[in-house]
């Protein structure tokens, strides 16, 4: 019982610490990939999104690994289908199934990776998402989490050892030995963990990724720091700043551009029934009128 309990209550906390673990969907499953080179068969780019990592030799047919011997450049990516808002990459590098450590001879050619997104297959046209300029063969961890708020439909993964020198502890050459990649995110427009849609912001914009703020304020008719509240009190237009004119029956008018439904009170006429009909306000005060 009390064992449960300890584990009720860390598993509270880890989601507390890492909310986005658990709701995030990985949008790289099982998507059509692509690599510079292709070591064999069995070691094609799909390996790296099938979701099958529990051996990480890269030969055994988990991982995804290039050709590339006495390449100075390795590149792989996936193709997502379309634009997605995406929050963060996970990786995972092959180990050979020994320790992770300064020792593994795997460390030293993933050392100075960057990881891109980008609208299109040429990684030139995005955005960098990161690049390891810090790391050693001690200290750069595997697998990583990398935080990449960015729109995009191409994770573009690439190395190369195109312009020596390099630190200490970095291979000649360089190979591609990925046995996982996770892409985790939502579809565009929308936001938070649980990706909830946007509400509608001003030139139909993204909202903020994580809050649901949008960044110009809201469409005509809209109110709200997440623009998903439609002007009541008989409020319309830009910010609600607007006044309905008198619709018929006190019925409130359009939020965004303040006609009337069902035509105007007695006096009244217009779209918005902002007007007044002075031909039949005066033939009303002649009805007042004695002599």
């Amino acid at each position: 019982m009390m064992y449960a309990v300890v584990l009720l209550v860390f598993c509270s906390w880890l989601a507390l610490l890492c909310p986005f673990v658990q709701a995030y969907e990985n949008l790289a499953l099982n998507k059509p990939a692509w690599q510079s080179g292709t070591f064999k068969s069995y070691t094609g780019a799909d390996r790296a999104v099938d979701g099958q990592y529990t051996n990480l030799h890269d030969e055994a047919g988990q991982c995804a690994a290039s050709n590339t011997f006495e390449k100075r450049t390795a590149e792989w990516r996936v193709d997502l289908g379309s634009v997605k808002s995406i929050h963060h990459v996970f990786l995972q590098y092959a180990t050979h199934n020994v320790m992770w450590d300064e020792n593994n001879f795997h460390a030293d050619d993933f050392l100075g990776f960057s990881v891109y997104i980008s609208n299109t297959t040429n990684k030139e046209d995005g955005v960098l998402c990161f690049r390891d300029t810090n790391y050693t063969r001690a200290t750069i961890p595997n697998p990583v989490n990398i935080t990449c708020p960015y729109h995009g439909r191409y994770v573009i993964y690439f190395n190369n050892r195109t312009h020596p020198p390099y630190p200490e502890g970095y291979s000649e050459y360089t190979w591609i030995r990925l046995c996982e990649v996770e892409v985790y995110g939502c579809n565009v427009y929308t936001y938070g963990s649980d990706c909830k849609h946007c509400g509608n912001c001003s030139g139909g914009v993204q909202c903020n990724h994580v809050t649901g703020t949008c960044p110009n304020g809201c469409d005509a008719g809209i109110y709200g720091d997440k623009c998903d509240l439609e002007c009541a009190n008989n409020a319309y237009g830009v910010e609600c700043k607007e006044m309905c004119g008198n619709c018929s029956n006190g019925e409130p008018c359009h939020h965004v551009d303040g006609t009337c439904p069902h035509g105007c009170d007695a006096g009244m006429y217009g779209n918005k029934c902002d007007l007044v009909n002075m031909r039949i306000m005066f033939s009303f005060n002649l009805d007042y009128i004695t002599f």
